[in-house]
């Protein structure tokens, strides 16, 4: 029996998974488009041929006729709207972040625990981007020998308006928190937050660098940049005793001309990552389907860990100096 799903949110990250599931998932179909603008649902929904729009979100995951919920809403509605499909009974993908407020991702959690299963998927979806899985497979196969440091740099061409510096650490930072934890199978201890000299950080775009600790004793930096100019890029090197990994960014072409070789730049993230959302729906569908949580998907609990750090590093940023993390004991009902 095909997998029924609705998809909340029919803005770029909601136009993107409703054409995953339209075209890339077999057993799955597109039943419902969700947006607080039905006209905006109206045409995703008629490129991917879903079988209905709605207005209300929580409504639409009560629906009888839906079987699972991907959530592509604003930020601020992922947690209560996760909520709602826990509910519902109802599993639900849910795009970055669960929530910016830790305390919001505990409420999660603790709902789930309740019901005694996991319901929400988190759409960390570097963990499912083949690159990664790869440097995570050099390292758990010894072939790097012990890690001890991981660099880390995200770059966009240009900041929305108003993205602050404490913006590029709740908002873009949190994908390298969770892959970093997931490569290295590690925790963060601790984080120092610094920026060029001469930057405010509440300049649009301001530029951040991080240094992290792990409570294996490894050292991880990560360099947000909203406004590199030149193109999306996502790079990161794990070094180990024995050698280290580079992630090679998927051009598939370089062009030569006028005495020079040179490759383009994407203009944003979903060139780079489109395998990685399509094998994390993919995923989804089968946890969908079985009740069985995919074994690398990030959790309510590493949107938790997410959040916490995002806190921890504004603080740091804040007071000019190295703030510690301390997280709540983990669930059993997280344990891998």
């Amino acid at each position: 029996m095909s997998v029924r799903i609705a998809i909340i949110g029919a803005g770029i990250m909601g136009a993107d998974h409703a054409r995953i599931v339209a075209e890339d998932l077999p057993g799955a179909t597109l039943q419902v488009v969700c947006d607080a603008a039905p006209e905006r649902a109206r045409k995703i929904a008629e490129e991917c041929g879903a079988a209905d729009v709605a207005a209300d979100p929580v409504e639409t995951i009560r629906r009888s006729d839906v079987d699972a919920i991907l959530i592509a809403s604003p930020d601020e509605t992922h947690a209560p709207l996760s909520l709602a499909a826990i509910e519902a009974g109802k599993p639900a993908l849910c795009e970055k972040p669960l929530s910016q407020s830790a305390k919001e991702c505990l409420d999660v959690i603790d709902a789930e625990v309740s019901r005694g299963r996991q319901f929400v998927q988190l759409g960390f979806m570097r963990r499912f981007d083949p690159a990664y899985r790869n440097m995570k497979a050099m390292l758990d196969d010894g072939a790097l020998g012990r890690a001890l440091m991981m660099h880390n740099f995200h770059r966009n061409v240009e900041a929305p308006p108003n993205f602050t510096g404490q913006m590029a650490i709740t908002n873009s930072a949190p994908h390298e928190f969770d892959v970093a934890r997931f490569v290295l199978g590690a925790d963060f201890t601790a984080i120092s937050v610094f920026q060029p000299a001469g930057v405010d950080a509440s300049r649009t775009g301001a530029p951040v660098f991080m240094v992290l600790e792990t409570d294996k004793g490894q050292l991880v930096n990560i360099e947000i940049n909203n406004n590199a100019a030149y193109g999306y890029d996502v790079r990161g090197e794990l070094v180990g005793e024995k050698g280290s990994i580079l992630l090679n960014s998927p051009t598939p072409t370089r062009q030569n001309g006028q005495m020079m070789a040179y490759e383009r730049y994407a203009p944003d993230w979903r060139s780079r990552f489109a395998e990685a959302y399509r094998l994390q729906n993919k995923a989804f569908l089968n946890f969908v389907r079985t009740g069985v949580f995919p074994a690398i998907a990030s959790n309510a609990w590493d949107g938790y860990c997410a959040a916490l750090i995002a806190e921890a590093g504004v603080e740091a940023l804040r007071a000019g100096e190295r703030a510690t993390i301390a997280k709540t004991n983990k669930p059993p009902l997280y344990n891998r």
